[in-house]
């Protein structure tokens, strides 16, 4: 989601020069896969597919004898040309990063090759490793897969470990948003310049409204009913956001209403914050060897209300162009790409704390992946294999998605509406005026919907 990938697992872009470099580097601007060895693959331009870039001619032409011709690009950036590319069927890529934000709309269109029988053909791909979650993700309305994963993500509550302790606090294994209410009032001011939690309140759909999104999914609410109607102002998403506004500016970070993930994981990394609820994959960071917090956070499921869990789910994925002309050789790199093999490869080039996680039930049962990442393994595990992308909060939803609607027009729609929820964090307006604004947005969508 264009800021959501700010929000975890997608923050992890590089800058956009050194982007642009690469992207010149790697062959961008080609013209197709007219070399009947070669395919053009487009993606997103942070450090693990940028790694993938440098392992390939290695570890994957020389065996395969496929070349392959990268395009990196930003985030937004790269969203727009793949959207470009692959509504037009024009072919340039063979294969491009998406995300499970894409797969509904891009499969409803016909844009995206299945990979069904790829994936049942190529039994040492092993899709039944697949995170059952992720894979559901990737699925569209039609029931063929549309994606595979390079990685994946959940979100969970983060804290310190040593500051509850000297502060007499306890984490409970599975908290409600009340009990971390509560704990956000006794840890604020805990140590000199110190929150009691961190929350984005950044504009964006995918900063404020992912984690919002799921705080409405426990408490009962949705965007839309199974028929397309806008519930902004139900009772329950009325609640849900008053709640997090009012933890946000009662003890939440300064400056929230534009402070996002990257402001977050700053603030829990410097000491400026006592818990922080987000995106899985600010572990690695987090536990990272020069981190000032290695070794003092601990880690939780995300918080709920009224549902049994409440964590997100998002993830990189491989889609193969419909319009490819090379089929067969886009799933051999796809099946390198998302496979066992490559993550081992990671772990012995680079370290198993490095490897595209989030995505197989093997990775977890690894001993020397859990070694590595076992601060927070095992949660990040259990909040992806227990996320339901289509059954997330208390009611039947219209389509796919936690803290998102798998719909085109949600990146406008979200990012409109997360501007009014930023305006009441910063206290220039209430919620209820926020959200009544919200819902007339909402409405003509739904609207839209409902006539079709």
């Amino acid at each position: 989601m264009p800021v959501q990938g700010r929000h975890g697992v997608r923050t992890l872009v590089v800058a956009t020069a050194t982007g642009a470099l690469l992207a010149a580097c790697a062959g961008a601007g080609g013209t197709g896969s007219a070399d009947g060895d070669t395919i053009n693959v487009l993606m997103v331009n942070n450090p693990q597919m940028v790694e993938l870039q440098k392992l390939t001619a290695d570890h994957f032409t020389r065996k395969t004898g496929i070349k392959v011709k990268f395009t990196l690009l930003p985030e937004n950036d790269v969203r727009d040309k793949i959207s470009q590319d692959f509504s037009n069927q024009a072919g340039q890529y063979d294969v491009a990063t998406i995300s499970n934000f894409e797969v509904p709309f891009y499969a409803k269109n016909q844009w995206l090759h299945p990979l069904d029988d790829y994936a049942a053909k190529d039994k040492a791909f092993d899709q039944n490793d697949i995170l059952q979650p992720v894979r559901e993700s990737l699925t569209a309305d039609d029931g063929k897969l549309y994606g595979q994963p390079f990685y994946g993500e959940s979100s969970f509550l983060m804290y310190r470990k040593d500051v509850f302790a000297e502060k007499g606090l306890k984490m409970p294994d599975k908290p409600t948003w009340k009990q971390v209410a509560g704990l956000a009032a006794k840890a604020d001011g805990a140590q000199p310049g110190m929150k009691g939690i961190c929350l984005r309140g950044q504009p964006g759909w995918g900063e404020v409204i992912a984690p919002l999104t799921t705080v409405v999914n426990t408490f009962g609410g949705t965007w839309f009913t199974k028929d397309w109607q806008a519930r902004l102002t139900s009772p329950e998403f009325t609640r849900a956001t008053k709640f997090y506004v009012d933890l946000v500016r009662r003890h939440g970070e300064a400056g929230a209403a534009q402070a996002g993930y990257a402001e977050c994981l700053n603030n829990l990394t410097q000491g400026k914050a006592a818990m922080w609820y987000d995106a899985t994959a600010a572990a690695g960071s987090l536990e990272a060897a020069k981190s000032p917090v290695k070794g003092k956070i601990g880690y939780v499921p995300a918080p709920v209300e009224r549902t049994a869990h409440s964590g997100w789910l998002y993830t990189w994925a491989w889609g193969m162009q419909k319009a490819s002309t090379n089929p067969d050789k886009a799933w051999t790199f796809i099946s390198w790409a998302s496979g066992k093999g490559y993550e081992a490869l990671v772990g012995k080039e680079t370290g198993w704390a490095d490897a595209p996680a989030g995505k197989r039930a093997s990775t977890y049962a690894n001993a020397d992946y859990r070694k590595a990442a076992g601060a927070f393994a095992k949660v990040t595990q259990e909040s992806i294999s227990n996320a339901r992308p289509r059954d997330p909060g208390t009611q039947p939803r219209p389509t796919i998605g936690i803290q998102f609607v798998g719909i085109p027009e949600f990146s406008d729609l979200g990012t409109k509406v997360s501007q009014e929820i930023s305006a009441a964090i910063a206290g220039r307006q209430s919620v209820d005026e926020a959200l009544k604004k919200s819902q007339k947005l909402a409405e003509k969508v739904g609207k839209e919907y409902q006539e079709r």
